[in-house]
This record gives C-alpha cells, sequence and structure tokens, in this order.
C-alpha cells in the first residue's frame, strides 16, 4: 500500500459523499416517518453506516493500486459500488430537489398572499420521496446488469458503406472490427471465448483490431493468446496499438523496462497472427484489383500524437481507394477527414462510449458525446466515412450500462 499520499482527493470524496448522503438522508427520514422508533432507528444508522463503509472501501482500494495499476478484484467490487450508488443516489436527489423547489415558490406565494402569517415550508410528501425510491431503482438495476452481465452483452453491428470509387473486385468486401480488448480487465474467459466465436462467425473477408489490447502492460493479453489467434480471415488479420498498449499510465523503473514492455506487447500481437501496423500500409490484392489498408500509431488529442499519417500515406496514390486503422477518432477530424490524399473509410475505437448511456431508435446518448463529437457509430464528412467501434472489453468501470461490447461488420459496397 502507498504511503505519503495527498490527502486533500481524499478529504473531498468524503464531503461529496457526505453531502449527496445527507440530501438523500432527508428522504429516508421521509419514507420512515410512519415506522416503529426502533425500525427507523435502525436504517438511519444503516444508511450513515453505510456512508462510512463506502468512503473506507474506496479509499482503500485506491491506496491498493500498484505501480502496474492491476485491479484488485476487491477495488473492482469498491469503484463499482461507489459509481452504482452514486448514481442512484443522484436520481432520487434529483426528485427531491424538484420538490424542494416548488415547496420554495409555495412557501413564497403564501408568504404573499399571508404577509403577516406564519409561513413555514411545507412538510416533505411521502408520495414524492416514493416515487424518487421508484425512480432511483431503474439506474440500480441496470448497473446490477451492467456489473454481471452487460460487460459481456457482445452484440454484432452491420454497416454497409457504399463508394463511388470502390473497385469492383472488393464489392461485397467485409471487413470485421474490434476494438478495446483491455484484457487485464477481463474476469470470465469463458464470455470472452463466446465473443471470440462471434468473431469467428462473421466470416469476414478481413479482420482488423483498433487498439488498446491491454490496460498497461504486455502479460494482460498472453492468457488469452490462444482464444485470440483462433481469428483468421482470408485477406488477413491485422491491428494497431492504442494509448494504453504504450504503457504511459505504469510507473516504471526505466525507460529500457518500458520498451521491453512494449516489445513483448508487439510479439504478443505476431503471436495472436495479427499483423501490427505501425505508421505503414499494406497492399490488399484481390482479381487484380487493390486496396490499400494504412495503419498508424496512436494519434490522439490529450492522449499522445505519436502516429505519423504522412508515413502510412507513402506510395499510395489519390486514386487508391484506403482504409486506415486509427485508435483514437479525434485523428480523424484532426488530420484525417481533410488530408488531401483522400482516405475513404477510418475505422477507430477508444472511446468506449463511456460504457454507459442510451441507444434507442431514435434516439442516442452518453456522456462520451461531450469529449468526442463522434464517439460510436458511423460518420461521414464529405464522401470519407469514420466508424467508431464501441469497444470489445472494458476499463476502470468493471461494467457496461446501455453501450454494449461492440463486434462490427462492415460491408463496402460499389455504388
Amino acid at each position: 500500500m502507498r504511503l505519503n499520499v495527498n490527502l486533500l482527493p481524499f478529504f473531498i470524496l468524503a464531503v461529496f459523499l457526505f453531502l449527496i448522503d445527507y440530501y438523500v438522508f432527508q428522504g429516508i427520514k421521509t419514507l420512515t416517518s410512519t415506522l416503529n422508533p426502533f425500525a427507523r432507528n435502525v436504517i438511519h444508522v444503516g444508511h450513515w453506516l453505510g456512508y462510512f463503509i463506502l468512503l473506507a472501501a474506496v479509499i482503500y482500494a485506491f491506496l491498493s493500486i500498484g505501480p502496474d495499476r492491476q485491479f484488485s478484484t476487491f477495488s473492482k467490487w469498491a469503484f463499482n459500488t461507489f459509481l452504482t450508488l452514486v448514481v442512484t443516489k443522484l436520481v432520487f436527489i434529483l426528485v427531491l430537489f424538484g420538490e424542494d423547489m416548488f415547496r420554495l415558490v409555495e412557501t413564497a406565494w403564501n408568504s404573499y398572499q399571508k404577509p403577516k402569517a406564519d409561513n413555514w415550508m411545507p412538510e416533505r410528501r411521502k408520495f414524492v420521496s416514493q416515487v424518487g425510491l421508484a425512480l432511483a431503482a431503474i439506474p440500480f438495476s441496470s448497473f446490477l446488469y451492467g456489473v454481471t452481465k452487460g460487460k459481456y452483452n457482445y452484440k454484432v453491428i452491420r454497416e454497409t458503406i457504399s463508394f463511388k470509387d470502390l473497385p469492383e473486385a472488393f464489392d461485397g468486401f467485409t471487413i470485421t472490427q474490434i476494438s478495446d480488448v483491455h484484457s487485464g480487465s477481463f474476469d470470465d474467459p469463458e464470455e470472452v471465448k463466446r465473443g471470440i466465436n462471434l468473431i469467428k462467425e462473421a466470416n469476414s473477408d478481413l479482420f482488423v483490431f483498433t487498439g488498446d489490447i491491454v490496460n498497461n502492460v504486455a502479460t494482460e493479453i498472453e492468457p488469452y493468446i490462444d482464444a485470440f489467434s483462433e481469428i483468421k480471415a482470408p485477406y488477413g488479420q491485422f491491428s494497431i496499438l492504442g494509448n494504453h498498449d504504450y504503457g504511459d499510465y505504469v510507473a516504471w523503473n526505466s525507460e529500457a523496462e518500458k520498451k521491453a514492455n512494449l516489445d513483448r506487447l508487439k510479439s504478443n500481437h505476431a503471436k495472436m497472427d495479427f499483423r501490427l501496423l505501425l505508421d505503414e500500409n499494406i497492399k490488399i490484392e484481390k482479381d487484380g484489383q487493390h486496396i490499400q489498408l494504412l495503419g498508424v500509431e496512436n494519434w490522439g488529442k490529450g492522449f499522445g500524437e505519436r502516429g505519423k499519417l504522412h508515413k502510412a500515406l507513402a506510395d499510395t496514390s489519390h486514386t487508391d481507394f484506403k482504409v486506415l486503422l486509427s485508435h483514437d477518432p479525434s485523428h480523424w477530424d484532426e488530420q484525417v477527414k481533410n488530408n488531401p490524399n483522400p482516405i475513404h473509410l477510418t475505422l477507430s475505437g477508444h472511446t468506449h462510449g463511456m460504457q454507459f448511456g442510451i441507444e434507442i431508435p431514435g434516439f442516442r446518448w452518453s456522456p462520451s458525446k461531450y469529449r468526442y463529437p463522434n464517439w460510436a457509430g458511423l460518420a461521414k464528412h464529405a464522401d470519407r466515412y469514420l466508424y467508431v467501434n464501441r469497444g470489445f472489453g472494458f476499463l476502470g468501470f468493471s461494467g457496461r450500462v446501455g453501450i454494449w461490447p461492440e463486434i462490427t461488420v462492415i460491408t463496402l459496397k460499389k455504388a
């Protein structure tokens, strides 16, 4: 466990949780007002005991994270519980806050009508607190599902994209994409194998992986090398690096140790029979025609601008049909979509859709939208396309709520 840490973040966390729980407690008092004194006191004491237990668990979990930034089972449990309860309580608080605003308006109106009367604020209505409790059950049950089943609720999403200048031999050519495996987070190998079987069942012409095979260190993927090496495609399996693959978030003893980790990770790609593209391109040939597959090292706004697009474009012509693998979708906005050497389709990942949101017909929302204009699915600029995969794995929050793990199958069509 680490010592000599800055206590300010923990103090802020304690105050934050206290303010939330204090507001929630007002609703609990209303809900328990008709209970006998013993039951009421048990619930009240249990509420505040829960506050101290959760605070202690989260602080301990944070302090127990080692220099390799690996999360223990307890740490995952603590962080998942923290996020689940905070979101649940915030929903409850929103209902209470709405009632408080109404009570304030009611008090002000009564004071205006009868300025000399004792116009105390009306008591909370038990029915409103009951409604808040019922609404809070929705995120609670959603997060409970997300941390148990949702994180492996793989969805195969199919997209057909048409291009006027696609070589005719590639009309109907299929590409399966996954991204953000984050193998260090996996806790159920059988579920991972089920996801890999879905990839294999797609029977695509080409398989691509768009970065973040690990959370931090190369050894995380090694228990799954045999499983991922079963993925085969007639025109090959190709991969790139994501921001987590470089080991930037680990306290290494030396630069040599960090480099050795990256070298080991690259060799693990080879063991899975993934051809790792590092600012380069390769020609995919079919029936005497070809397309260019490009892959860059990670380039992301705020996440390391390593990739050199000009190197990946070397020896390609303006008339070549090009597919680019680039981990971070911000690269498309900054350098790709307006590049004078046109890139027809860019495949990215990185965002995970924040592993939390709502996607229903006609409506889509995730906190990720406030950081990335293109955070999931297909985007278009002129005749150039970007597809952002929602990720195969998970990171930080050991679950997924509403934004499910994705296997993308893209079909190229001649317009």
